[in-house]
């Protein structure tokens, strides 16, 4: 089982005194960074000038650039998305002088060689489960989201002691901070998009979708049945799991996806995960999304306009506008 630390394991003085430098200011960046100012954390922003800049300034930050931030910085946090990091990294690690310790919310970059970080210093690691706008809200709440932490590289000895800082700074430490290393956080996020919360999920609503439309039944019908109340039913396992849900649905319900959904989601499904899972493991997706990143994303915006006008989402677009009327 994982280890999971609390803000009692925390030694705060580890950063006491150190300034903390967020390059960013998008989702992550912004809340996280608001989260480490209320918990009492010298802050600065590093980010080039423009809308981001000037929030951040209205938001009571210092805002300078992303190579004087890491200057300034002890603690050199990337809230930036995956694709940046390379090119981000390469104008500040000349400032990332030893003894300082480097931050990520997602793995993938040092994982996979984007980043080489020198030996002399730090490289740790929180990733909140949860999106920004949650991050700042369940702490302002007084509670938080859960963090996964992992130490890439430990130069000083106490690469740990700051990456819990960081997550207790956030809010991770009042509900529970999982240690795990990068190459998991990596592999089981990949995994987790591509089977089933991105990718697994959009294909089932289609499948689904598009089965009962060529069976000759109404659009409209299959999207509530196969898509809208999707909601539903995950706010049901989100609060109280898997057999929350079967409590909560009809029996026939309950009867049909116990007995039946196996034969859906059946051993050839699962066959096709551990597939991706050595997929994944191997780096070949790890070069594969590099590759897409530096072609300018040809490929993503090839299936971007292919699917944005598809079917289900024409008739999803209207539906949801009638539900808006229906609220006014």
């Amino acid at each position: 089982m994982a280890k999971i630390y609390y803000d009692k394991d925390v030694k705060l003085d580890v950063l006491k005194g150190k300034k903390i430098a967020v390059i960013g200011y998008g989702s992550q960046g912004r809340h996280q960074a608001l989260n480490m100012k209320d918990s009492g954390f010298d802050v600065i922003i590093g980010q080039r000038e423009g809308k981001s800049a000037d929030d951040a300034r209205k938001d009571g930050f210092e805002v300078v650039s992303a190579v004087d931030a890491a200057k300034k910085g002890d603690l050199i946090i990337l809230t930036v998305p995956d694709e940046l990091h390379e090119s981000i990294y390469n104008e500040i690690k000349s400032n990332i002088t030893e003894g300082k310790a480097l931050g990520v919310c997602h793995g993938f970059s040092i994982l996979y060689g984007l980043i080489n970080p020198p030996e002399n210093i730090d490289v740790v690691m929180i990733a909140p489960k949860a999106p920004g706008p949650t991050v700042r809200s369940t702490y302002v709440g007084g509670s938080g989201v859960p963090s996964a932490i992992a130490v890439y590289q430990d130069y000083t000895g106490k690469a740990l002691q700051k990456a819990l800082a960081w997550g207790h700074a956030i809010g991770s430490g009042r509900v529970g901070i999982i240690e795990t290393t990068f190459a998991e956080e990596v592999e089981t996020d990949l995994f987790g998009e591509i089977t089933v919360l991105c990718g697994g999920v959009a294909e089932l609503i289609k499948a689904g979708f598009e089965t009962l439309v060529d069976a000759g039944y109404q659009p409209e019908i299959a999207y509530f049945e196969c898509c809208n109340e999707l909601k539903l039913i995950v706010d049901l396992i989100y609060n109280g799991g898997l057999e929350n849900m079967w409590y909560s649905v009809s029996n026939t319900a309950e009867y049909g996806g116990r007995i039946y959904g196996k034969e859906i989601i059946d051993d050839s499904v699962k066959e096709n995960m551990r597939d991706m899972i050595d997929f994944i493991r191997s780096g070949r997706y790890g070069r594969d999304v590099i590759l897409e990143q530096r072609t300018n994303m040809n490929q993503l915006k090839r299936y971007r306009e292919l699917e944005k006008d598809e079917l289900i989402e024409v008739v999803g677009k209207k539906l949801r506008g009638m539900m808006k009327r229906g609220k006014e």
